[in-house]
């Protein structure tokens, strides 16, 4: 499908940058002296929830990098495998957001509190963002390719908004990420496990996904 396929490698590749902000979480090495014991039980409670939203999130890039490739998917099938990425992108935002909400400040930690909650607000808003765009997705017009290939390039638009809003999520985290907070992540066998994966899946976006960035650099349309 000429008038869909090149929009949609690109919306793929915009899409690709939502789960470097997730590998921010866990990217993290353990210092000399070990965290306060109360810190290492809020670490916990965070990095137990990192591993299924990794998951969710990383799937819906692949789900939407598997369509672009396909270059007979007709609207239909890019719109509603678009939707469920967006929903399931939304949905690990929104569940990351509510574990650090709940984990509450960290211990011990100056500033923990507003750090805490520039996250959960970053993470909200992304969440809101990507429920937004599959609403626009669900209303795009499959019976006529031109409308379609139109309407596609308008979602992949407003994707640059959200690469900010990734820069800025990525910032917020690794703004928690500081002192003992950082030792104590990096003691998590949940965190330990997300880092991997994302050197994985970031190996595997610089070879496999090139063709969609261009020079778009990390995901802006």
């Amino acid at each position: 499908m000429e008038g869909t396929d090149p929009v949609n490698k690109k919306l793929a590749a915009a899409l690709s940058g939502g789960a470097v902000l997730v590998g921010a979480l866990s990217g993290c090495s353990s210092g000399d002296k070990g965290p306060d014991p109360k810190l290492i039980a809020w670490a916990k409670t965070v990095c137990d929830a990192v591993p299924a939203q990794d998951a969710k999130i990383k799937a819906a890039n692949e789900a939407i990098a598997q369509t672009a490739s396909n270059t007979t998917s007709s609207p239909a099938a890019i719109q509603k495998t678009d939707s469920q990425a967006f929903q399931d992108m939304s949905d690990g935002y929104k569940a990351l957001a509510a574990a650090i909400s709940g984990a509450g400040a960290p211990p011990g930690v100056d500033d923990g509190a507003k750090r805490q909650q520039d996250v959960v607000k970053n993470l909200d808003s992304l969440s809101a963002s990507y429920a937004d765009l599959k609403k626009k997705v669900d209303a795009l017009n499959t019976k006529d390719q031109a409308k379609f290939a139109s309407g596609l390039h308008d979602v992949a638009s407003q994707m640059a908004d959200l690469e900010t809003q990734n820069k800025s999520g990525t910032q917020a985290l690794e703004a928690l990420e500081q002192g003992d907070v950082k030792n104590a992540i990096a003691e998590q066998a949940s965190c330990k496990k997300v880092t991997t994966t994302s050197g994985a899946s970031a190996s595997a976006s610089s070879t496999g996904g090139g063709r969609g960035r261009g020079t778009e650099g990390g995901g802006g349309a």
